[in-house]
C-alpha cells in the first residue's frame, strides 16, 4: 500500500496546500566496492611562499575477506619511522574520507582493506593536512585498477497469490531479473519466494494488483548488497557522468 499512500499525500500537498510537487522514483541505495587487490605510491607535495605541504604515502588496497564483520579496514604495516606516527591517523581519517564516495557513481565503498607499506616524510613541509590530502588522491589514483564494481540491494519477496496467476507473476518476477528461490502451495493459493533486485521493485505493488485482480499481496525484506550485471553498471555510470555534467 505503500507507494498508494504517497500517490494520495503528493495529490493533498497539489490541491490543499497549492504546492507543485515533482515526484520521481526513489533513489536506491547502492555501494561500490573492489574485487582485485591495487598498489598505490603516491606524493603529494605543494610549494607555496610560506611552508610547503609533503606527504607520501605507499601501500595497496584490497577487497575484505567475505563474512568480514567491518566494513572498511586500514593497516599500518610500516617498519621503521618513515612517516612519523603522529600523521598515521591523519592516513587514515584520508582513505576513510575518500571511501564515502566510490569514482563509479559517488556511493560509498564498502569492503575494502587499505594497507600502508611505506612513505616519506619532510622534517618541515609534512603536516596532517599533506598526508590526509595524498591519502584521498593516492586511493582516487588506485581505485580503478582495483576493478570496482557496484553493488545493489537485493530484496527477499514473499508473495501470496491465487495460483491461476502463478504463471504471470512469475514471468513478471523474472523480467524484474529476480530469482526464484520457493514455491509452495497453501490451498487455492501459491506463496512464491524470490530474490530481487529492489531497483527493479519500484511500482509493484500496483502491477501485482493489475495482475492478479486486486486478489495478490507481498511483503519485503532487505537481504544483502550485491554486484550488479556489466550492463547496469554501465547504465548506472553513464546516468551518473551525466547528473555530474548538468
Amino acid at each position: 500500500m505503500g507507494e498508494l499512500h504517497l500517490e494520495v499525500y503528493v495529490e493533498r500537498i497539489r490541491r490543499e496546500y497549492k504546492v507543485e510537487a515533482t515526484v520521481g522514483k526513489p533513489r536506491v541505495n547502492f555501494r561500490e566496492t573492489v574485487t582485485q587487490r591495487a598498489e598505490f605510491d603516491y606524493l603529494h607535495k605543494k610549494q607555496t611562499g610560506g611552508q610547503g605541504q609533503y606527504g607520501r604515502v605507499c601501500g595497496y588496497v584490497e577487497p575484505l575477506p567475505e563474512g568480514s564483520p567491518v566494513k572498511f579496514e586500514f593497516e599500518n604495516m610500516i617498519v621503521g619511522q618513515a612517516i612519523p606516527s603522529n600523521f598515521i591517523p591523519a592516513i587514515e581519517k584520508g582513505f576513510k574520507e575518500a571511501a564515502n564516495s566510490g569514482s563509479l557513481i559517488g556511493h560509498p565503498v564498502e569492503n575494502i582493506r587499505v594497507v600502508l607499506t611505506d612513505g616519506a616524510s619532510h622534517a618541515v613541509d609534512s603536516s596532517e593536512l599533506a598526508f590526509k590530502l595524498a591519502s584521498i588522491y593516492a586511493f582516487r589514483q588506485c581505485y580503478s585498477a582495483a576493478k570496482p564494481v557496484i553493488l545493489e540491494p537485493i530484496m527477499l519477496v514473499e508473495l501470496k497469490v491465487p495460483t491461476e496467476f502463478q504463471g504471470t507473476v512469475a514471468g513478471d518476477i523474472n523480467k524484474r531479473k529476480g530469482v526464484i528461490v520457493g514455491n509452495d502451495q497453501d490451498g487455492d493459493e501459491t506463496v512464491i519466494v524470490a530474490q530481487v533486485p529492489l531497483n527493479n521493485m519500484f511500482g509493484y505493488s500496483t502491477s501485482l494488483r493489475s495482475m492478479t485482480q486486486g486478489k495478490g499481496e507481498f511483503t519485503m525484506e532487505y537481504k544483502e548488497h550485491s554486484a550488479v550485471s556489466q550492463d547496469v553498471q554501465m547504465q548506472l555510470v553513464n546516468a551518473h557522468k551525466a547528473s555530474k555534467v548538468e
